[in-house]
């Protein structure tokens, strides 16, 4: 049996160097990531030029603009980062099968039984370096039988461990600490050190690598580190030679458990992660095609499959893409999103065709490609039974189903943000009633909708200022208003709202209001309101009109 070898991957600059491709203009200045860390804005992730600067993760972005004026920084994108890392584990799978990732920066992979296929474990790393700088990323890496022992060495390998203790700290370490210390070093092979910031523990060699690396390679606690550097032990090999069960005693199973890891004496198998569900079916035709009905005749052959792919994994599709290949190597595709999920061929095939035309056919496509780019879990069919068997539970569904496809359709013709849906809002502003929601992405509001404090014009407005004829909180006879003089007629009011204190919104800086429902004599029905405000803009305005 192959003696396992375990490779930690490790990319400390991992959110910079992505973000960096996609900045080529500031390769050569200092470019820092900004993320949120409690109330405070820190730099989470630095170029190297960048730390030559004297700047460091985890600093206050004010103290490193002060430092450095010419730093260039761009926001934390975390789920950017998810992603890129997922894409270089696989390009990790050139190397080996087995590549299980760890978020945010890392991954670790199995070589047991690979490395020969590059010319051995020293031609693997260096082709690793080798992508990598292809790739743009700088790379740590640590190579070892056991996954905590790569970790390990893939992080402190080769890190100076500056001492805490002052000169007299050694006299106040207990009897048994010091007598242990003075054996603690057995001599071993320390860890085999490559370019680029690689490391490799020889085999057979696990202690003598680990014992110079600082307790925090062992991936323990902080609290347990900081209570193990109390007693004046720092390192891995004075662990080593204490008694374990005054360890277990004192610091619980943890600092054990992370040691036996790190030796191999208690097991820590890489298990790679699951390929993500994958639905898409191709058809390639003999001769290119290019009338628009026999692209939608390929696309009716690829949907019946497709749609009987999701159904068998019990999967919905949200999001389609048809994707045409002409032969000249171009390519066209239409994208289109569902208001539901949905695995019925009917309902994608009525979007696609809405957006046939988009599609480029050139000199003629040889290839049509579906694929189901969003997928969701379909509810159970049973589940909704009780529903449809209730009087009127069937026509609800139907009438249901009937307005997700319209808002469907309207999505390929409009946009899927573009068409929207209401929700109530708990608040007693005119204008904060109501939440506007993207249709494709929300649920109908509860029925039935709160009753309003008072009737409510349709169309509501900025409020525009009215000239009132003469003083006073009460309409007069004639005002004007954008730019007519009209005559009252009728005044209903007032119906006093107060603005939401704990709230500073700047449309209602100028205090209460008092509305009045007026009609004037040639049939507008305005609503109008006296602004309270002492300082800032008081007087009458019109904020909507009545149907």
């Amino acid at each position: 049996m192959a003696l396992r070898r375990i490779l930690s991957l490790w990319f400390p600059r991992l959110a910079a160097e992505r973000a960096l491709r996609q900045r080529r203009d500031a390769l050569r200045l200092p470019f820092a990531v900004v993320g949120e860390r409690g109330n405070r804005q820190v730099l989470t992730s630095l170029s190297p030029e960048a730390e030559a600067a004297g700047l460091r993760q985890d600093q206050p972005l004010r103290d490193a603009t002060a430092m450095c004026p010419g730093l260039v920084t761009v926001p934390e994108n975390r789920a950017a980062d998810e992603v890129f890392l997922r894409s270089l584990c696989r390009w990790a799978g050139k190397f080996t099968p087995w590549v299980a990732p760890e978020p945010p920066d890392a991954m670790v992979l199995d070589l047991t039984g690979c490395a020969h296929l590059f010319g051995g474990e020293d031609g693997l790393l260096a082709q690793i370096e080798a992508d990598c700088a292809d790739l743009g990323l700088t790379p740590r890496a640590g190579l070892a039988e056991t996954r905590g022992a790569a970790w390990a060495l893939a992080r402190f390998a080769g890190v100076s461990m500056a001492s805490a203790r002052n000169g007299d700290a050694i006299r106040q370490e207990a009897r048994a600490t010091r007598s242990r210390a003075a054996v603690r070093r057995d001599g071993g092979t320390a860890p085999q050190r490559h370019a680029g910031g690689m490391a490799s523990a020889a085999p057979g060699h696990l202690r003598a690598a680990l014992g110079p690396l600082p307790l925090a390679a062992l991936r323990l606690p902080g609290d347990v580190v900081e209570g193990l550097g109390r007693l004046g032990l720092r390192r891995v090999d004075e662990v080593l030679a204490l008694p374990r069960a005054g360890l277990t005693r004192r610091f619980g199973p943890v600092l054990l458990r992370r040691l036996d890891q790190a030796l191999g004496l208690e097991p820590e198998p890489v298990n790679p992660a699951a390929a993500p569900p994958h639905f898409a079916v191709r058809l390639s035709f003999p001769d290119p095609i290019g009338l628009r009905d026999d692209v939608a005749a390929g696309m009716d052959r690829l949907l019946a499959p497709l749609c009987d792919k999701l159904r068998l994994a019990g999967m919905g599709c949200r999001r389609a893409r048809l994707e045409a290949w002409r032969s000249d190597g171009g390519f066209s595709a239409i994208e289109v999103t569902l208001a539901r999920a949905a695995s019925d061929p009917d309902r994608l095939r009525a979007l696609l065709v809405l957006k046939l035309d988009q599609i480029e056919a050139g000199f003629g496509i040889d290839r049509l490609r579906l694929v189901a780019v969003q997928v969701e879990t379909m509810p159970s069919q049973q589940s909704r039974g009780a529903v449809l068997a209730a009087p009127g539970g069937r026509a609800q569904g139907d009438a249901a189903a009937a307005v997700l496809d319209l808002v469907g359709k309207l999505g390929a013709r409009l946009g899927t943000e573009a068409v929207t849906r209401l929700h109530p809002a708990d608040s007693h502003i005119p204008g904060k009633t109501a939440t506007i929601l993207a249709a494709a992405w929300s649920d109908p509001a509860p029925a039935p909708w709160p009753a309003a404090r008072g009737p409510r014009p349709i169309v509501m407005m900025q409020p525009e200022r009215v000239d009132m004829a003469g003083e006073g909180h009460t309409p007069a006879a004639a005002f004007r208003w954008r730019g007519r003089m009209l005559s009252l007629r009728v005044a209903i009011g007032p119906e006093r709202l107060m603005p939401e204190w704990w709230l500073d919104d700047p449309d209602w800086r100028n205090g209460a209001r008092d509305y009045w429902r007026v009609e004037t004599e040639g049939g507008e029905r305005l609503w109008l309101f006296y602004a309270h405000g002492a300082d800032l803009s008081p007087g009458w305005f019109c904020h909507g009109v009545f149907a």
